[in-house]
């Protein structure tokens, strides 16, 4: 949950957001009495059947009667699952945010004291709305300091740009947001860390979404069944080139590419000159070169001996 990440397009039009959070802003205007008018149309939110669901649950606790009052205000649930999605990456699931939700009316149910002269689908919306956001917040990597300074600088871009006609640069950011440049850059850093994206996420192009998914698309660093074969036959032919060297020659070739000493040291253990192991690591070199590119002409199969230089 760099990577950019495409969100669902918000019902106004303000500038584009810097950072995608995966929790929403809940803003100064998002408490229970908007979102009660919010959903005063949904369909199969208030009726006689609900009522007298009520009036049968206050009554028994009946647990039966309480999953018919969830079945009946699923239409809450989604309304405010699909309001909160609106502004979050596509990454998040809709129907994910809808069972998340359903914990926050199950809660609103069981703890709704009818006497306080509340309506419950006001309640009920606090809950659902605090039960997705609460799920939202465990899942989002970045600790909420961050995305609170993120959001800020999103409104602050968002009022240099209306003001600018143009991106603002980072120092008017930090400017116009009260911050230090240096801390527009770490917030930046540090929301962008936890981008995340589901690999199984269709890729669109022009407004369409294509079959490719971003999975398709990551290069398969491992190496294929071929590549496999390929590498063991080469360390099959080098080891048995190695072992056709003279007992210096094959000294000094382990003692370069196994222990990676250098000629210096291996002149000093073997109590030779500097130059002279270089003489024979060169000629081992020549003579490994020549026994493989023999190998791979041959192809696999018994080798014909070769005879060791004088």
């Amino acid at each position: 949950m760099s990577t950019a990440l495409a969100c669902r397009p918000a019902p106004a039009t303000p500038p584009a957001p810097r950072h995608l959070a995966l929790v929403p802003d809940p803003g100064p205007d998002s408490g229970p009495d908007r979102g009660s008018a919010g959903v005063a149309g949904v369909a199969g939110v208030a009726g006689p059947a609900l009522g007298r669901l009520w009036d049968i649950y206050r009554t028994t606790g009946d647990r039966g009667v309480r999953a018919q009052l969830i079945a009946g205000y699923q239409p809450l649930v989604r309304a405010v699952a699909a309001r909160l999605s609106a502004g979050l990456p596509r990454m998040v699931d809709e129907a994910d945010l809808v069972g998340y939700g359903t914990f926050g009316l199950i809660d609103a149910i069981e703890r709704f004291d009818p006497g306080l002269g509340h309506a419950f689908e006001g309640y009920a919306m606090a809950r659902i709305r605090g039960a997705i956001i609460d799920e939202l917040r465990g899942l989002d990597w970045v600790p909420r300091s961050v995305r609170r300074k993120a959001r800020e600088l999103d409104r602050a871009a968002a009022r240099l740009e209306s003001r600018l006609g143009r991106q603002p640069t980072d120092r008017e950011l930090a400017a116009e947001a009260g911050f230090g440049v240096a801390v527009v850059e770490r917030v930046s850093a540090q929301v962008a860390l936890g981008g995340v994206v589901a690999l199984d996420a269709r890729l669109a192009r022009g407004g369409r979404e294509e079959g490719l998914t971003v999975g398709d698309t990551v290069a398969d660093r491992a190496a294929g069944p071929g590549e496999v074969v390929e590498a063991d036959e080469t360390r099959r032919v080098l080891a048995e080139a190695i072992n056709r060297l003279d007992d210096r020659e094959k000294l000094v070739v382990c003692l370069v590419y196994f222990e990676g000493l250098t000629l210096a040291r291996i002149a000093e253990a073997l109590g030779v000159s500097e130059s002279r192991v270089c003489q024979i690591h060169t000629k081992a070199v020549a003579r490994l070169r020549t026994l493989v590119q023999r190998a791979e002409r041959e192809g696999p199969g018994p080798r014909r001996p070769e005879p060791l230089a004088a």
